[in-house]
């Protein structure tokens, strides 16, 4: 089983390109089709995974396989998709220099950037669907992203004024209760 977990997650970081948000799908479908676990659960560990420091990735592999097989399960999805990229950039670095000036590389990596932002959307939206969320939930990322964008506010901020206020609802929720 773990050798399956190892070289499933192997492949997702092999396939990984856009960043830490275009995983999400690949791990989802692979999961989930397999068995290991249901698109709600998959769904409970990803807002976790969220708030973790480190490489968005590995921390959600890590994070199921932990969920499915306990710590040796999540050390074994972690480095799964953790060697196979860092093998592509050791490649890369060694030919780089060749290679940079190639036109046909230039516009491979140009023919990637609308795939990997695809990739990136389609979590947003399935969380947005598997979350059930509805207007006035998403009234707080809009409004980070609003905070982030127009008024140039750091995410540092964003982020500890999210907490401040998800601190201060719940303690008036408790008191009203």
């Amino acid at each position: 089983m773990l050798l399956k977990f190892f070289f499933t997650f192997t492949k997702i970081g092999l396939f990984t390109i856009g960043g830490g948000y275009a995983v999400i799908p690949l791990i989802e479908r692979e999961i989930v089709a397999k068995g290991w676990l249901t698109l709600d659960e998959f769904y409970e560990i990803l807002p976790i995974t969220e708030s973790l420091p480190g490489v968005f990735a590995t921390n959600l592999a890590a994070m199921v396989g932990y969920k499915i097989k306990g710590l040796t399960g999540g050390i074994v999805a972690a480095l799964g998709t953790v060697i196979a990229p860092f093998l592509i950039i050791v490649l890369i670095a060694v030919f780089f220099n060749r290679l940079s000036d190639n036109p046909w590389v230039e516009k491979a990596f140009r023919a990637i950037r609308p795939a990997a932002v695809a990739l990136i959307v389609a979590p947003c939206y399935a969380a947005y669907k598997a979350n059930r969320l509805n207007w006035k939930t998403a009234l707080i990322p809009l409004s980070a992203l609003l905070l982030m964008w127009y008024f140039g506010l750091s995410p540092i901020w964003v982020i500890i004024l999210g907490a401040l206020g998800g601190i201060s609802y719940n303690l008036v929720r408790e008191k009203t209760n």
